[in-house]
């Protein structure tokens, strides 16, 4: 499971001009699950989402969890962060996990964060969206549960 994490002033994100999810001061995840990924890489994701602290305390430092600010995150299903774009100049999503699985998993991770306390708001899995946001940063982190990077 892969993520891109970005600390945000807000974020949404739309459907058919219709808007499905907005955040203020929060985290904008964008989040690729993997063939092979199970329940144990959606804890892991959601507990990183919920406790990664890389929000300024009074000092300036990054010692602050979404958690402890109050704030929210917006998830977004994104099989493209499977694309491997070594060959060619097309890239391929062999790596990407099945639709079914996929939003299983998308769906786990959200109800997980949720259980912890932080106020979720997703976009529609498997659909067209248009996500905007005012980075706050810009702070920006990748990570993946199978500790690639």
């Amino acid at each position: 499971m892969r993520i891109v994490c970005q600390r945000v002033l807000e974020a949404e994100v739309k459907v058919n001009e219709q808007r499905v999810g907005k955040i203020n001061t929060g985290l904008l995840v964008y989040l690729g699950v993997g063939k092979g990924d199970t329940l144990n890489d959606a804890q892991f994701i959601a507990d990183k989402l919920a406790n990664l602290r890389i929000f300024a305390d009074e000092a300036g430092r990054m010692n602050r969890s979404v958690l402890d600010i109050g704030g929210n995150i917006l998830l977004i299903s994104n099989f493209t962060l499977h694309g491997d774009c070594r060959k060619g100049r097309r890239p391929g999503f062999d790596a990407a996990a099945e639709p079914s699985l996929a939003e299983e998993l998308y769906e786990k991770v959200a109800a997980l964060v949720a259980a912890q306390g932080v106020g979720v708001e997703k976009g529609t899995f498997g659909q067209y969206m248009q996500v905007t946001s005012l980075n706050d940063g810009p702070v920006t982190f990748l990570l993946d549960s199978a500790k690639l990077f």
